[in-house]
């Protein structure tokens, strides 16, 4: 089955998607680099778990840091999935702006 259920769970949270977002611009980072003002160390840690569960992120541990990054699949596979939608929305957009037109 399909980890992208899994993937979009875990990515419909906007302290983790934040958390991507930040790794995905900068790379790998610390968890401290990736603490957000507003959330507690132990919150910000069950966040970095729920996205390593979902196959999301990678975890080294370096000495006393954590080190966080993404992993190129979940990435790949977010990808693939939108692009299998794409040309379906397009396709439609297209009918839908045409209609607009002859409606006027």
């Amino acid at each position: 089955m399909s980890q992208l259920p899994t993937t979009f769970a875990a990515l419909g949270n906007a302290t983790r998607l934040a958390i991507v977002e930040r790794l995905l611009a900068e790379g790998e980072l610390s968890a401290g680099a990736l603490q957000a003002d507003s959330v507690t160390p132990p919150a910000m840690s069950r966040h970095f778990k729920v996205l390593r569960e979902a196959g999301i992120v990678v975890q080294r541990v370096d000495a006393q840091r954590r080190l966080y990054s993404v992993k190129p699949e979940a990435v790949q596979a977010i990808g693939e999935w939108v692009l299998n939608f794409r040309e379906f929305w397009a396709g439609s957009l297209d009918r839908l702006d045409a209609a607009l037109k002859d409606a006027k």
